[in-house]
């Protein structure tokens, strides 16, 4: 289904320079952080055997990476190279 409506659909659509709200754009940001500080815990976890040094760092790039991910979603919403 996902991969018909990306590549098969012959429907024109039209994208706004900016159709996203800054809500969708944080929550998308939210749901991508999980999966990736479950990551670097892991990883961390992992290199260190140590759990609570996983943990700091996990929450660490938790807030780090989620403020530098809407910032990015939000300059690329502006760039209008490869919308038709």
């Amino acid at each position: 289904m996902l991969v018909e409506q990306l590549f098969i659909s012959g429907k024109k659509r039209t994208v706004s320079k900016s159709n996203e709200r800054w809500s969708r754009s944080f929550l998308k940001s939210v749901s991508w952080r999980i999966i990736g500080t479950l990551d670097t815990i892991i990883i961390s976890y992992v290199i260190t055997g140590e759990i609570n040094f996983a943990l700091s760092i996990g929450g660490i790039e938790l807030v780090t990476k989620m403020m530098l991910y809407v910032v990015h979603e939000r300059l690329w919403n502006k760039v209008n190279w490869g919308k038709k």
